[in-house]
């Protein structure tokens, strides 16, 4: 059954804030096979302007993808996780994420299309800081796969 077109544009409620850990991004960094420095040394962050460790550019999909699960679990929107692949992940960023960042993200849907029995939902998640600064967006496509009896 193909999503409600009336969800497009929900925002949801802000997050509670995540407090990004040198450590996190050392060990994401580790895990995605970048060895920057600036990803792991203080002072090679510095050296580059930096205040702290920055985070690699797809470290803020754990950050973002989390808040998008408000919007997957909303029972009036009826999207059938178990059917869901990650169909696309795109990011503009106002600055790098840091070591010491708290860092919140608001969720809004931005489209509800069906395409072949298909479901696919765009979410945009805007991160701010503890300032409120804009920090960056992320544009996360899901794809609810249709029931083979729907296909």
């Amino acid at each position: 059954m193909a999503l409600d077109q009336s969800f497009v544009g929900r925002t949801y409620p802000p997050t509670a804030p995540y407090e990004v850990g040198r450590e996190k991004i050392r060990e994401f960094a580790e895990a995605v096979g970048d060895t920057n420095p600036v990803y792991m040394d203080t002072e090679a962050a510095k050296a580059l302007g930096h205040s702290d460790v920055i985070a690699p550019p797809t470290f803020v999909f754990a950050i973002t993808f989390r808040a998008a699960g408000e919007v997957i679990a909303d029972p009036q929107l009826g999207l059938d996780y178990s059917r869901v692949v990650h169909g696309d992940q795109k990011f503009a960023y106002t600055r790098p994420v840091r070591a010491g960042d708290r860092l919140t993200v608001t969720s809004t849907i931005e489209a509800i299309k069906s395409l072949a029995g298909n479901d696919i939902v765009d979410i945009r998640g805007e991160v701010h800081d503890e300032a409120g600064e804009h920090v960056v967006t992320a544009w996360t496509k899901l794809v609810a796969r249709a029931a083979a009896e729907e296909a």
